[in-house]
């Protein structure tokens, strides 16, 4: 047993070397604007085909052409250790566009990668080129470790992630799929949750809801605002936005959710524990789901086809009764959402015939059964974190948001949302992803890529 020690040490990386090289990454990748509008990913993919060719790891660009914009570029970049094929391969994914920025409302410059009192400022240090960087050292690490591999380890930099799919994964999927078909995957939606400085849990992003947009439209008699009309659309479409806020959609539980709340119970005050395990309870649900809507929406949202109406447009002058009034919803069903049927209930539930309920383009992502929890990947997920987060449950969980994990997910491939240690204060006080401020704690970077690294080092290494 010694001898075998012994060996593992010795190939172990030099982690304060790799500690300085992924900084140099990340803040090089964090200093290119590759925001969406405003950027483009060319320059991301160039600087990381630089450093693969510098290391003799074969790269390829697929680049479908921006018909939104054709003078800006928008690659993907796709890497591959070979293993023996023992296995299937492992997919690692960052993708590295950002969403567009207001320069004038960040206190440090958004692609400066300013850094201060231990954390890296700027657009895309927590989404995602925090994954993009860990995904680019565990490539490194793997190929100058020399390790031997059963898997083929597969990198993709994917472009359009953030509003132009299209561009990246869909067309990925659609038009070289056998460049990227793996077993498993692993890229964004995941993290390590910290409150009040104590490390909470390790949250591990396996379904997620699926964006649908919903327009309501009133139709009326258009006339002078000092006579007022029983017909009038902004009426309507006024009391059918409120009666569809009013609506809670049914609670469903899937596996991923049920787990979820089970295991975040052990890690909550006695109240929250109650709260989360009644969910269990059909008898208990109905306060605890309101309790949820007021005090913790995100959790709500995670039970249920969640809407949100988030825009109104009526009229053009104060003394006109308009003919016409919309609404435009927000909708993120479920992963196994009937939406005919969905769709039917949001129609009984406003209960007007003059006010129409038209699709506002769909989603652009296609719904997935979740990832599986009892195989190879979440096990060594939770081994892995139990090393490089000791002492915290593994909870999968329900993504509210949205991630190209999708299209990989209905293809078949198990896929599974990692990422750094995030204070969950972060976000409110606008340091999270998409905010002004967005940032990084150094320390929780370098954890992640040693935790990256190990994941795929175990996933993929010969036995």
């Amino acid at each position: 047993m010694l001898p075998v020690l012994l060996m593992l040490l010795a190939q172990s990386p030099d982690w304060s070397r790799v500690d300085a090289e992924t900084m140099r990454h990340f803040t090089a990748l964090v200093q290119i604007n590759s925001s969406d509008p405003g950027g483009s990913e060319k320059p991301v993919v160039d600087y990381l085909k630089k450093v693969f060719d510098q290391e003799g790891i074969e790269s390829k660009i697929f680049t479908m052409d921006n018909l939104a914009d054709p003078a800006v570029v928008r690659p993907n970049l796709i890497a591959r250790l070979k293993g023996s094929g023992k296995k299937k391969p492992i997919l690692i994914v960052g993708h590295s566009d950002t969403v567009n920025v207001d320069p004038k409302k960040w206190t440090y410059g958004p692609f400066s990668a300013h850094r201060e009192g231990g954390y890296v400022y700027g657009r895309g240090t927590v989404d995602d080129k925090d994954n993009l960087a860990a995904a680019l050292m565990t490539m490194l690490l793997l190929k100058r470790q020399k390790v031997p591999l059963d898997r083929d380890v597969i990198f993709l930099s994917e472009a359009g992630e953030e509003g132009a799919p299209v561009l990246g994964a869909a067309y990925l999927v659609r038009e070289h799929w056998p460049e990227i078909e793996a077993e498993y995957c692993f890229a964004e939606g995941g993290s390590a949750v910290r409150t009040d400085g104590r490390l909470r849990f390790v949250s591990v992003q396996t379904t997620e809801k699926i964006p649908f947009g919903i327009r309501l439209v009133a139709n009326g008699v258009a006339g002078h605002g000092s006579v007022p009309l029983r017909s009038n659309a902004v009426v309507h479409i006024a009391q059918a936005v409120a009666k569809v806020a009013a609506w809670q959609p049914p609670m469903r539980l899937n596996d991923t959710t049920r787990t979820y709340f089970e295991r975040l119970a052990t890690v909550s005050t006695p109240e929250e524990r109650e709260r989360y395990n009644g969910l269990l309870h059909p008898e208990k649900t109905d306060a605890i789901q309101e309790y949820l809507a007021i005090h913790e929406p995100r959790h709500n949202s995670m039970l249920r086809t969640s809407i949100s109406p988030n825009i109104i447009k009526a009229g053009y002058r104060r003394n006109v009764i308009p003919s016409e009034a919309e609404a435009s919803l927000d909708i993120r069903v479920l992963p196994d959402e009937d939406l005919p049927k969905f769709i039917e209930m949001l129609r009984s539930v406003i209960h007007d015939p003059a006010v129409k309920i038209q699709r506002d383009g769909g989603s652009a992502r296609p719904g997935a059964a979740p990832s599986r929890l009892d195989n190879e990947a979440f096990r060594t997920i939770e081994r892995v974190a139990g090393r490089q987060y000791p002492g915290v449950p593994v909870l999968p969980s329900m993504s509210t948001g949205a991630t190209d994990m999708a299209f990989f997910r209905a293809k078949g491939m198990q896929c599974y949302g990692i990422g750094p240690m995030v204070d969950s204060e972060d976000g409110p006080k606008g340091f999270g992803a998409h905010s002004d401020q967005e940032r990084i704690l150094e320390s929780a970077l370098h954890t992640f890529v040693r935790f990256h690294y190990e994941l795929v080092d175990e996933m993929a290494r010969a036995k």
